[in-house]
């Protein structure tokens, strides 16, 4: 469709003038700068200095001694990490729930902003919204029990209604099988997160050129032609940025979800990265094990967002860094 292609052609974005920061112009915001300074200083606080903690990860660390009297291993800890079966599960079981949750989240957000944003009756519009947004609000704790819930095998809605639809023939004991507990905890925050979710598409979708519409409207693009040609288009430089802070945060698969759903039979499935340092850390008081393993992560996580907007940068797409 050679017209919607011209309308597409209007939407490509300038290429932006590189910016250098003077000195004048940080006299120009001082103002600004100012403002930013407890911002800044709460940052460095709770953010920075709490890493000077990373020291324990190279010690045998014990709380009744002092900072200088603890002993120094070096890599031990990071040795036993790698060389530990467990630690390998609980990364493939992190990886393996951030990929879905990636996955599902992005595009069930964009599905439904899509509709939402195709939907001419305002209150009802407005309704929809709401309603997906509420699940937002609720704890984790509130979420797993009506997870359970749904999913138990006496009265659970989903065994109810899979046994009258014929799909099975007994209830399915859903959370103590591991080969479901991955796809159980994407659709959970699939459910609590897809409403709120939408609301910086809508906004992106919001600063679309309506004229690109009209223009497509008079070349006979239907509302299919109009999403893929245009909304899409116009969407994917903030799709890009949250892509971006997603991959960095590809370790961070949760805790709390997968913690309240977990139990004894799907504990290789169930545990992630996070339950893995708390396990140590809290119930073993083995802190110097637990920080390496927080440092792997967060480690991890810098090297991939880097990678990730060095990516988006050579294909010239939006960068975050």
């Amino acid at each position: 469709m050679p017209e919607v292609a011209v309308v597409k052609k209007r939407q490509e974005r300038p290429q932006k003038e590189k910016n250098i920061i003077t000195l004048k112009t940080l006299k120009a915001q001082k103002q600004l700068m100012f403002m930013s300074l407890p911002f800044l200083a709460y940052i460095i606080l709770f953010s920075y200095v709490p890493a000077i903690g990373w020291v324990m990860a190279f010690q045998d660390f014990k709380p009744a001694k002092s900072f200088f009297n603890q002993q120094w291993v070096g890599f031990k800890h990071f040795q036993f990490l790698f060389s530990d079966s467990g630690f390998l599960r609980v990364l493939r079981n992190t990886l393996a729930m951030s990929f879905i949750n990636l996955v599902l989240g992005f595009v069930t957000a964009i599905l439904l902003a899509l509709l939402l944003n195709e939907i001419k009756n305002a209150l009802f519009k407005r309704t929809v919204q709401t309603i997906s947004y509420l699940p937002h609000f609720l704890s984790w704790v509130i979420v797993a029990g009506l997870v359970s819930n749904a999913l138990s095998t006496e009265d659970g809605i989903i065994n109810i209604l899979l046994l009258n639809l014929g799909l099975i023939k007994e209830p399915i004991l859903w959370l103590g099988k591991g080969e479901y507990f991955w796809g159980i905890v994407g659709a959970a925050k699939v459910w609590k997160e897809v409403g709120w979710n939408t609301i910086i598409y809508l906004s992106a979708m919001s600063s679309i050129d309506p004229a690109l519409y009209e223009a497509a409207d008079i070349d006979g693009a239907n509302r299919y032609h109009k999403m893929w040609h245009i909304t899409l288009p116009g969407i994917k430089p903030t799709f890009v940025v949250l892509l971006i802070m997603s991959v960095g945060h590809i370790l961070n698969a949760g805790f709390e979800v997968q913690y309240l759903l977990g139990n004894g039979l799907v504990v290789d499935w169930s545990e992630t990265i996070d339950i893995f340092v708390l396990k140590y850390g809290i119930s073993q008081f083995n802190f110097s094990l637990a920080t390496a393993a927080g440092i792997f992560k967060t480690v991890v996580s810098v090297i991939l967002i880097y990678t990730a907007n060095t990516i988006s940068k050579k294909i010239g797409e939006e960068q975050l860094i």
